[in-house]
């Protein structure tokens, strides 16, 4: 296999012989270009529950330069359902610290840090040392916040969270170009003979042939900001209304829920949480002059704790997006991915301008 020539290539881009054989299925996948790309990129990622144990293992393995984890809470019996680099001797103890080793186990060539300090606390210059962000469990404040700052400074930015059956991610790239193959028909000499003759073209005994070519797109995202702030009473709102996933509204809810209440629902106060949901509904969607019936009555079931499978379906599709962004290749999501795992449902929707 032919490697990056150490002098025309930057050193900290080169793909060594050892990186070369580890990641040998990802480089025949996406090429070695995407593979620099990603074993140049710095990633933060905040917030170590069961989805961020997911995007960890996810982008680790994918080969980024280093990742830092970055949670000062500390590791409870909830995590039992969903974080898997924890174990029940770490309860009490910081999460990000805790989940350090298995993550530097995933893959030794990828530098991994942990950061128990409060992500409010941290400067805004902070965010800059990154060249992707991945905030997890935090209140809509912190997130915008930080989505603001990556764009300010050209930082990829994703956000996420699960709540029981429920998840999310959301994706800000700016202004992002990616590649992306395309298959066309392929031309062949004797199409252009059959052109140029004055005979009829004989009768075509087999399918057309293609050929795959790579396509240079690009594409804009809006801010975190808009999207929750989109205007659903007007004209274009309403029309948007009728397609757009319960799973949004019901996110809303529960990001609502945690501003409010300093907390995720809690299973010890499951009742309690119940009845402030429900509340949270009403009000929510009647800011949007909507129907209540768009988030079914019994949502508030399904919110507690995080579940593992669900944690794995969003992270996977969250992890997957930080390599597509990273590497350029293929078309990014944009901007939202929803899923439901009451009835199973996952779908991406644009929202915002």
């Amino acid at each position: 296999m032919q490697l990056i020539n150490p002098n025309t290539m930057d050193k900290e881009q080169n793909i060594t012989e050892d990186e070369a054989a580890l990641y040998d299925r990802q480089i025949r996948l996406w090429g070695l270009d995407a593979q620099r790309r990603l074993r140049a990129a710095r990633v933060l990622l905040i917030g170590i529950k069961g989805l961020g144990a997911e995007v960890a293992k996810n982008i680790v393995l994918s080969g980024i330069k280093s990742l830092t984890l970055l949670d000062s809470s500390v590791v409870d019996k909830e995590d039992e359902t969903a974080q898997f680099l924890v174990s029940r001797a770490d309860i009490g103890k910081n999460r990000a610290e805790s989940s350090l080793e298995k993550v530097k186990l995933l893959n030794p060539m990828v530098e991994v840090t942990a950061d128990a300090e409060c992500v409010d606390k941290k400067p805004d210059k902070f965010f800059t040392n990154f060249d992707v962000i991945c905030a997890t469990c935090c209140p809509t404040a912190t997130l915008c916040h930080i989505n603001k700052i990556c764009a300010l400074n050209n930082v990829k930015f994703f956000a996420g969270d699960v709540f029981g059956y429920y998840g999310f991610m959301f994706s800000d790239l700016g202004e992002h170009e990616f590649a992306e193959e395309v298959s066309k028909p392929k031309s062949s000499t004797e199409d252009k003979k059959t052109c140029n003759s004055v005979e009829p073209p004989p009768k075509k005994m087999k399918k057309e042939e293609h050929e795959t070519v790579t396509v240079k797109k690009s594409i804009t995202f809006s801010r975190l900001e808009d999207a929750l702030q989109f205007d659903w009473t007007t004209e274009q709102g309403m029309k948007k209304l009728k397609k757009t996933p319960a799973c949004y509204f019901i996110i809303q809810v529960l990001m609502k829920f945690l501003e409010k209440q300093e907390r995720r629902p809690l299973i010890k106060s499951h009742d309690e949480d119940e009845i402030l949901l429900k509340k949270l509904r009403e009000s929510t969607l009647k800011k949007i002059h909507s129907d209540c019936k768009i988030v079914p009555d019994d949502f508030s079931r399904y919110c507690f704790a995080e579940l593992s499978p669900v944690c794995a379906v969003v992270g996977g599709v969250l992890g997957q997006e930080i390599i597509k962004a990273v590497s350029q290749k293929d078309q990014p999501h944009n901007n939202f991915f929803f899923y439901n795992g009451v009835d199973g449902s996952g779908m991406v929707d644009k929202i915002g301008s």
